[in-house]
């Protein structure tokens, strides 16, 4: 039978922090935001969990973070590396950055079985975004050739930081409740007499309604997803293989397919506080926010004891294809 699995996209996270060692903890017990992840998406339903990591971080990425949540639900690891593109082609020479966030996501085809989710792995989306997200996958069906996707909306001004400016999707939305476009925006922050705004010069800030909804990259997709991916990273790779910098990323791919009328993106609105380290000054509000949602009895003060986890799972390890034939 298939599952509905939680991807969560965490090849970034040793480069971020300088190590693994150096994740913040949020919980009182040394819970990082990935705990209250999986421990939310497990009470609403998902069944497994795929963390897209890099081979030189995956032996402490295990003993960090494998190590817990492998007792807790079906686990399985798969790896963003620089060569796993189409035989045709080769990384060019002083290629570091990874190809993004839509290549790391075809890297986990083949441990994904059925329709599926995929969240940063250093974001804290709130219990409720997980359980509507998981309701929605649950009934989602492709049909007459239509992608039957989701994406969780967010209130702007629950996602901003204090102490700084952050950057966000702004998403379009049809009178169906469907997404029709995103608006990035890479600077966004609350500003004097509380107004909110953004800028794209650091010159001139323009106002805007702090009740947008915004994409916090938490996404729902059926398997279909992955076979648009694969035909247009062939096309990417001939514009952008040699641009340095250049990334392949989930959204672009999202915007082509409903463009193209291929797919049909729900927004799923919350009332959630997204939180997260966006900048060192965040981490003591979020532990604050943490601590506030265990007085309430949320979450238990100790997140993985026994008598708290909210499942029992197994953990897989068998190895997986990089992609198709057609990959190496």
């Amino acid at each position: 039978m298939a599952k509905t699995t939680l991807v969560i996209m965490a090849a970034g996270i040793g480069s971020r922090y300088g190590g693994l060692k150096q994740i913040d903890a949020i919980g009182p017990n040394g819970e990082i935001v990935i705990d209250y992840a999986i421990y939310d998406a497990i009470k609403a339903g998902f069944d497994k969990v795929v963390f897209i990591i890099r081979n030189d971080i995956k032996e402490a990425f295990k003993e960090k973070v494998g190590a817990t949540i492998e007792k807790q639900v079906e686990t399985a690891y798969v790896y963003q590396e620089l060569d796993k593109i189409p035989v045709s082609f080769s990384v060019p020479d002083g290629r570091a950055k990874p190809w993004g966030t839509a290549h790391a996501v075809l890297c986990c085809q083949d441990a994904v079985d059925g329709v599926f989710a995929v969240i940063n792995a250093d974001d804290f989306y709130g219990r409720s975004a997980y359980q509507v997200l998981s309701d929605y996958l649950k009934q989602a069906r492709d049909k007459d050739g239509i992608y039957d996707y989701s994406v969780v909306g967010y209130i702007l001004n629950k996602t901003l930081s204090d102490h700084g400016h952050v950057a966000r999707g702004v998403c379009n939305v049809n009178d169906q409740g469907l997404l029709t476009g995103i608006t990035e925006h890479t600077k966004i922050q609350r500003l004097e007499h509380g107004r909110v705004a953004y800028s794209e010069d650091d010159r001139e800030w323009i106002d805007i309604s702090e009740t947008s909804i915004v994409s916090m990259n938490m996404w729902g997709f059926t398997p279909s997803l992955f076979k648009e991916i694969e035909s247009r990273l062939t096309a990417f790779l001939k514009e952008k293989i040699n641009v340095p910098k250049s990334e392949y990323l989930l959204p672009d791919v999202v915007a082509e397919l409903i463009k193209e009328n291929k797919a049909k993106v729900k927004v799923l609105p919350t009332e959630e506080k997204w939180f997260g380290v966006t900048y060192k000054e965040d981490l003591a509000k979020v532990k604050e926010s943490i601590k506030t949602l265990i007085d309430k009895g949320i979450y238990p003060e100790k997140l993985w004891q026994e008598n708290s986890s909210p499942t029992k799972g197994g953990s897989s390890y068998k190895p997986l294809r990089s992609f198709r034939s057609t990959l190496v």
